[in-house]
């Protein structure tokens, strides 16, 4: 089933029999695995080691599959790859169910990433526990949760680092500004998806959300791989300084929506009155009630004025 791996990843097979292979692998269950995003280094040693222990492997994209196979050392035969993509989804998932139900290990990969997440996989995944099947899922690689943890996401309030996984904006011009509106009044961060030829037309569309931060992950984990966090409204500028920025898949985390200033400036001022004459959990309801101002973040500074000991505040 494996031919003799290349050097660069003949120790992460032996490696990946190694830490997985005594793990238990059921029969009749569909494995769900994520591939790297650009990085070939980026899989893990059970995703290795379960892409060599099943029957078959369900994909997107058979020929791209079998060369991401064959980099790590796996040779398959080509009538072990099953086609699986967003044009043949629902048909196709009732060939794997066949294979499941006479006892088969059958593993799913999308071209890249977690499969299910802007990916084919998930009416997969549905039908397969619609008959009875268990789904394995082995976490890996997601342009969302790579870009994510890159862009310092600091919420105030009560928001705080939550985010949304909006995906693809419409194409057509008038639904994608229609949705942009919607994003204007999302307090929390939102992740986008875009492909090269429509990044102009988003970023243009995003523009018009002002001040509020854009962090850009361009080509995440390749080699000319490109982070940048500017405001909505430089964006149209930014990917314009370069043609390579246009260049590439993308993915965009619009930041938490930022509480006024003016906001927090009165809640504060508000608060520290209050304080004189109340608890302080009385106080910060009744400041955000009259400010408008975030609860957690006025409670937040009704317990920093405490600390510093301001002799306005009642004991």
């Amino acid at each position: 089933m494996t031919s003799i791996a290349p050097a660069s990843f003949g120790a992460a097979l032996l490696a990946a029999r190694d830490a997985a292979g005594s793990q238990h692998y059921p029969q009749a269950t569909l494995y769900v695995v994520a591939t790297p995003i650009g990085n070939l280094a980026d899989i893990t040693l059970r995703a290795l080691h379960v892409l060599q222990l099943v029957d078959a492997v369900a994909c997107e994209d058979t020929r791209h599959t079998q060369s991401l196979l064959r980099a790590y050392g796996i040779d398959r035969p080509g009538a072990q790859l099953l086609a699986l993509h967003q044009h043949n989804e629902s048909e196709a998932a009732q060939a794997v169910i066949a294979r499941l139900a006479a006892g088969e290990r059958i593993a799913y990969v999308s071209d890249a990433g977690t499969p299910g997440v802007s990916d084919p996989g998930a009416r997969l995944v549905a039908a397969a526990r619609d008959a009875g099947h268990r789904v394995l899922p082995l976490p890996g690689a997601s342009s969302v949760t790579t870009l994510v943890g890159a862009a310092g996401l600091v919420a105030a309030g009560d928001a705080g680092s939550a985010f949304v996984f909006g995906g693809f904006l419409p194409s057509k011009a008038g639904e994608r500004d229609a949705a942009v509106l919607l994003l204007a009044d999302e307090p929390r961060s939102v992740v986008l998806l875009e492909a090269p030829h429509r990044i102009e037309a988003l970023a243009r569309a995003l523009a018009t959300l002002g001040e509020r931060k854009v962090t850009v992950g361009r080509e995440l984990t390749k080699q000319f791989e490109e982070i940048a966090t500017v405001a909505a409204a430089d964006l149209p500028s930014w990917f314009a300084a370069s043609r390579d920025r246009t260049r590439g898949e993308f993915a965009l985390v619009l930041h938490p929506k930022p509480t006024a200033v003016d906001d927090s400036i009165e809640g504060e001022r508000v608060l520290r009155l209050l304080l004189a004459e109340l608890p302080v959990k009385t106080a910060v309801r009744v400041a955000a009630e009259i400010s408008g101002a975030p609860r957690n973040a006025l409670y937040e500074a009704a317990l920093r004025m405490r600390k510093d000991g301001d002799e306005s505040i009642a004991p």
